[in-house]
């Protein structure tokens, strides 16, 4: 090499797509563990900052009505805060009480459920099904599951320690939105039409995230006020608790169920559980099956693996409130797939069940109606 010549520039990405198909795989494959094994190590300081993030958005459409109404940002932001925490307060006042007697009375639950549990076995003994009273009574604990619900709710109760930490955030985020459009505008090569695509991107998740708060808000709405005139206990916890767990399809309203349903049947008795467990099928179906798709469309859903995939993966890697922001992460990552031409496919992979068109052609078997986009390479 010539001494008098520079030296050329490198370029990552450059030499990225010059890798062969074997360690371009393998080259993503190392950073993609890097990154998740680096998520759940740092998850005590991940997580805050993901709630705030999720926060800002929901509150974003509150800011802009009220900017739309020529009310000075900061004045804006401080009352859409003021809301925030005076919702959050709110919630920990009523809820806090009845996570507490809940947790006191938790012992006399789980021994009556396991009475109940025994009883049911020995009837089904007594007229003549064989039973493994042994096995089936280690198995079928209906007392383990109050005590993981339990559990469960005082993981979300720490997050209150960092109610301060999540809020500053959240006003920051807030105060930067108005400018950070500006400062991309800056930096990038193609400024128009990258913001199409954020823009598309910003706009479907602001979208998305309103219909899931507003058809959370109603299912726990009607969870509170079935259950209060039922008689269950503690209604305001369960509708919270259903609140919070819509945001996770399918499973969400089970697991939801199941804590409320087990204290039906220790109040109320089977007749009192069957009824509170027609409130939770109303209310989910109603939201579920007949609202919530009206407004969200085919084009922002998960299909039901991804969904338990995602559980699964993002409670790895960030505990139990990773569980609960599960589907929301999937769906930024789908969204921000949608919003890009070369990895629309993925998120067509990561979406629900979609009809088959009547032209398009299939073999018929598991692949039936799939064609996968081929893109021709000019150097074949």
């Amino acid at each position: 090499m010539d001494p008098h010549q520079p030296n050329p520039r490198v370029s990552v990405v450059g030499d990225l797509g010059r890798t062969p198909g074997g360690g371009r795989i393998l080259l993503i494959t190392a950073a993609f563990v890097i990154v998740v094994a680096g998520m759940r190590e740092a998850q005590s300081v991940l997580v805050p900052f993901l709630l705030s993030g999720f926060i800002a958005i929901i509150a974003a459409p509150a800011l802009l009505f009220l900017r739309a109404y020529k009310v000075p940002s900061i004045i804006a932001i401080i009352l859409v805060i003021l809301a925030i925490a005076s919702t959050g307060l709110l919630l920990g006042v009523l809820v806090g009480n009845a996570v507490d007697d809940f947790s006191t009375q938790l012992p006399t639950y789980q021994a009556k459920l396991k009475t109940l549990t025994n009883d049911g076995l020995t009837w089904l003994s007594g007229v003549g099904v064989p039973v493994p009273q042994e096995i089936l009574s280690k198995l079928l604990d209906p007392a383990k599951a109050m005590s993981m619900a339990a559990q469960g709710l005082s993981s979300l109760g720490g997050l209150l320690t960092n109610t301060f930490l999540i809020l500053l955030t959240v006003v920051f985020i807030l105060l930067e939105a108005s400018s950070f459009p500006a400062k991309l505008h800056r930096i990038l090569d193609n400024p128009e039409q990258s913001f199409v695509h954020f823009d598309q991107f910003i706009e479907n998740i602001k979208r998305y995230m309103a219909i899931k708060t507003g058809t959370s808000l109603l299912t726990g709405i009607i969870i509170y006020v079935w259950l209060l005139v039922v008689g269950v206990d503690y209604p305001v916890l369960w509708g919270v608790i259903a609140f919070f767990l819509n945001y996770v399809p399918n499973i969400g309203s089970i697991i939801a169920a199941i804590p409320a349903l087990l204290l039906a049947l220790i109040q109320l008795g089977p007749a009192g559980t069957a009824w509170a467990g027609l409130g939770y099928i109303l209310a989910n179906n109603l939201v579920g099956n007949v609202i919530e798709p009206r407004f969200m469309g085919k084009g922002l859903g998960l299909s039901s693996l991804v969904v338990f995939l995602s559980l699964v993966f993002w409670g790895w890697v960030l505990g139990s409130v990773g569980m609960f922001l599960s589907v929301p992460l999937t769906m930024t990552i789908k969204i921000a797939l949608d919003s890009n031409d070369d990895t629309r496919w993925l998120a067509i992979l990561l979406g629900p069940e979609i009809e088959d068109e009547p032209s398009t052609p299939g073999k018929g078997g598991l692949l039936k109606g799939w064609r996968l986009p081929y893109k021709p390479n000019n150097d074949e």
